[in-house]
């Protein structure tokens, strides 16, 4: 800053020169050029290749609303589960054991975990270490130590990561608690 006032009182001017201005300009306009892709993490033309971990009861709803995604892989140890969802999703291979599923990280870049609560953080952690984005549902682990290894495996991975509980991340609920953030209804 104080090199930058100098400036001013040497120049009369603004302080800044042409090729300042050209520079900083061209990396504005990159930037915003840029921004999209880097707020979606992706190229604004592709879809990302979803695994799901856990396809029957709450998983065929997760799976629903990331369906406009690409689904290349059905993992449950209920078959029948599996089956069912294959019918929706043909093109994606079927597992009845995630960690097979895993073996085939590359054809994949996020996983949805909606599994039995009890495996959870086992479902989680593989896709961390292997720099996959997770959602998982609720609970996300069983102990507070586990939560701490997912923890530590997330920050370390620096991918997407979401816990989710049904209806929270939905519009309207989103919508009452700001509402009730902003006092609309009073103290609470």
């Amino acid at each position: 800053m104080k090199r930058f006032e100098g400036r001013v009182r040497e120049s009369g001017r603004g302080g800044i020169s042409r090729r300042e201005f050209l520079g900083r300009s061209a990396l504005g306009g990159a930037s915003l050029f840029a921004a999209p892709a880097i707020l979606r993490g992706q190229n604004l033309n592709e879809k990302l290749n979803i695994a799901a971990i856990g396809v029957g009861g709450r998983g065929g709803a997760n799976i629903e609303g990331v369906a406009a995604e690409n689904i290349v892989a059905l993992c449950d140890v209920n078959e029948s589960n599996v089956s069912r969802m294959a019918e929706k999703f043909p093109g994606a291979e079927k597992f009845g054991d995630f960690r097979r599923l895993f073996d085939q990280a590359n054809k994949f870049d996020a996983v949805v975990v909606s599994t039995a609560e009890h495996t959870h953080a086992f479902a989680t952690l593989p896709a961390l270490q292997l720099k996959k984005h997770v959602y998982c549902e609720k609970p996300l682990t069983h102990s507070v130590w586990e939560a701490r290894v997912i923890r530590e495996a997330a920050m370390k991975a620096r991918v997407a990561t979401q816990m989710g509980t049904q209806i929270h991340a939905g519009e309207n609920y989103r919508r009452v608690v700001e509402l009730i953030q902003t006092g609309a209804i009073g103290g609470v």
